[in-house]
């Protein structure tokens, strides 16, 4: 069983969320959630760099190659482990749904926020209420230390909820301010923080 990786990186496949790290002459595969890659992008990290990743190791019969899904921490390794648990999400699905952090999903599942939990890739409506039925209740300290280690990561939370409150306000459909603010985020990522700037690329694009 491989708990963590400590090496060097060898090559960094984004669109894929995939990284390759080269421990003592060893070439590992390891899958990133999104939330892991921004992480690791945000910091600058290049190739060349040395690394060390908490490790989900997952292989079974029917799928016997090893999937190894990274993390920052053990915060994020005990809530992708809590996650799987929910029926029907599996840890490739769970991989590529977790575009949040840890403590914004955990606080949306104590919330019963559907339109934060809806936003997750393969993740509808019945998979969401699955989500709250399962761990609502379960992640109290997972909230209280992931914010104790990110505190930025609330912050983000909140500034989501407010964008959409204030779109929604001005007459736009809760979907419709999703994907708007997820696409202007997206495609001008260094104003990710900034409420006006984001609001004012919305309307430019309407």
């Amino acid at each position: 069983m491989i708990s963590f990786l400590s090496g060097e990186i060898r090559n960094i496949f984004t669109e894929k969320s995939i990284l390759e790290i080269n421990v003592a002459g060893v070439g590992y595969e390891v899958v990133l959630p999104s939330f892991v890659m921004d992480d690791l992008v945000n910091e600058g990290k290049k190739s060349g760099e040395n690394i060390i990743l908490e490790i989900y190791y997952h292989s079974t019969e029917r799928s016997p190659k090893p999937l190894l899904v990274g993390f920052n921490n053990q915060i994020e390794k005990i809530f992708f482990e809590k996650i799987i648990q929910v029926e029907g999400v599996g840890p490739l699905k769970a991989v590529s749904a977790l575009i949040f952090p840890v403590a914004i999903v955990s606080q949306a599942i104590e919330n019963e926020d559907l339109t934060i939990l809806n936003q997750m890739p393969g993740i509808g409506a019945r998979a969401a209420q699955k989500m709250i039925a399962t761990l609502k209740g379960k992640l109290i300290d997972i909230i209280s230390e992931s914010r104790s280690a990110n505190v930025k990561e609330s912050a983000d939370y909140l500034l989501r909820d407010e964008i959409i409150e204030i779109l929604v306000g001005l007459g736009f459909k809760e979907s419709d301010a999703i994907i708007k603010m997820n696409d202007v985020i997206s495609n001008n990522p260094e104003i990710k923080d900034n409420l006006e700037e984001i609001i004012r690329e919305i309307f430019k694009s309407k």
